[in-house]
């Protein structure tokens, strides 16, 4: 495998894992922007604009859009985050210049008012799904309770207000000021052609206005609390807990990660054989997630209302017990085994390893291989989850829980 990279003249990058011997490749144009971009009046917007692009181009109808994804590729879909909007597609690779054609025509939609009005209903219908079924909105509120008025802390669905009161022009106005070719990334990895290509990128997207689309990144500062929101319907107590990470740019988050895994993974951690294999809990795990210039780990749980305060206590002692005496060796290399097995065996799919490339160029501007990237863990030793365990203390948290249950003891927390 070899990695390729290019820059056109407007400012567009191209990056490429390409491995001749794939019989698939995978593509995906990463727009640096989300929820963070945004501001009050729009918020939403870069999600509601992510479905816009399936709605059709000066040239293509949204019939002709998904007509051709459906007939060029075994897979294809976009999703909006805090940080990126990313559309991808994998197809073989003889079908290579015409999936980059399609999806290079989809950056530049013609974002039809009609089309606009039909959408912003379903984007409605979405928020009001995603705050009546469990968790019940949970996540969204956590992050704003521990952001507070950081970026991150800007929901990716927006809300029924805001959703409900956006305008065309101001959309335009938003695709205007962040799809600039100089905030977006074409990653491709697989069986690719990265001379042909180049000349495609350009053919397509060359003539597009470079601007500038920077983004203030601060640091943010945690708001640790404690919230209880009540939902009489609900059958379970659900529960998120936020404490501050390692960044994006930050090379503590391999132990982070490594830690979480120790800890909190679905299947042989602490808080598996602790609440889930006891049955105190139907669910309980912790994981990472890493933004740029900062970072959370993340714990989530779901369990019977009665259990819910017992529960929120073996949770902190746990946590408590990791922050006092640390991992032992053992965990840190089943760990290491669990996680670096994951990484080689996502590595056999092109849309895997796309999604690496094209994730740590955006974040890092940087490329690591297979071989690296497991090597990367291999060498987080003891004293590197210690080092972490007392930067970022699991145990100053916000805590956000949304069921039955009217109040918790928050003595226990």
């Amino acid at each position: 495998m070899r990695f390729q990279t290019e820059t056109l003249g407007n400012g567009l990058e191209i990056v490429a894992e390409v491995n001749p011997q794939a019989y698939s490749a995978s593509y995906a144009f990463f727009v640096k922007t989300g929820a963070r971009d945004e501001w009050d009046s729009v918020s939403g917007v870069s999600h509601f604009l992510e479905h816009m692009v399936f709605k059709g181009t000066t040239g293509r109808s949204a019939a002709d859009v998904n007509r051709e994804l459906d007939e060029l590729s075994s897979s294809s879909n976009a999703f909006t985050s805090e940080e990126q909007t990313v559309y991808y597609a994998t197809t073989l690779p003889e079908d290579q210049p015409k999936i980059v054609e399609l999806l290079a025509d989809m950056m530049r939609p013609a974002l039809r008012q009609a089309d606009f009005d039909t959408e912003k209903q379903v984007i409605l219908e979405e928020i009001a799904k995603y705050d009546d079924q469990p968790p019940y909105g949970a996540h969204d509120k956590c992050m704003a309770a521990h952001f507070g008025p950081h970026p991150l802390g800007r929901s990716v669905l927006g809300t029924a207000k805001s959703v409900g009161e956006l305008k065309r022009e101001q959309m335009l106005e938003y695709f205007e000021r962040r799809y600039s070719p100089r905030n977006i990334v074409l990653a491709a990895a697989g069986n690719v052609d990265f001379a042909q290509l180049i000349a495609e990128v350009e053919k397509s997207c060359g003539s597009w206005k470079p601007f500038e689309a920077a983004r203030v990144a601060p640091r943010a500062k945690p708001n640790p609390g404690f919230v209880v929101l009540h939902k009489p319907l609900a059958m379970q107590e659900y529960i998120i807990q936020i404490a501050a990470g390692p960044c994006a740019e930050d090379d503590d988050r391999y132990a982070a990660r490594l830690l979480a895994t120790i800890l909190g993974d679905d299947t042989g951690s602490r808080f598996f054989w602790e609440l889930i294999d006891t049955g105190l809990a139907e669910s309980a795990s912790i994981g990472v997630s890493e933004y740029q210039g900062s970072g959370i780990y993340m714990t989530v749980m779901a369990c019977e209302p009665d259990e819910a305060a017992s529960n929120l206590q073996l949770i902190r002692e746990l946590l408590e017990d990791a922050q006092a005496k640390g991992v032992t060796e053992e965990e840190l290399n089943q760990a290491k085994n669990k996680i670096c097995a994951q990484i080689v065996l996502s590595a056999e799919r092109p849309t895997s390893r796309m999604f690496s490339v094209g994730n740590g160029w955006v974040q890092r501007r940087q490329y690591k291989t297979i071989r690296e990237g497991a090597e990367a863990y291999r060498q987080v030793t003891l004293a590197d989850i210690a080092a972490v365990l007392k930067k970022y203390p699991l145990t100053q948290n916000t805590t956000v829980a949304v069921g039955p249950l009217t109040e918790l003891n928050k003595a226990t927390m």
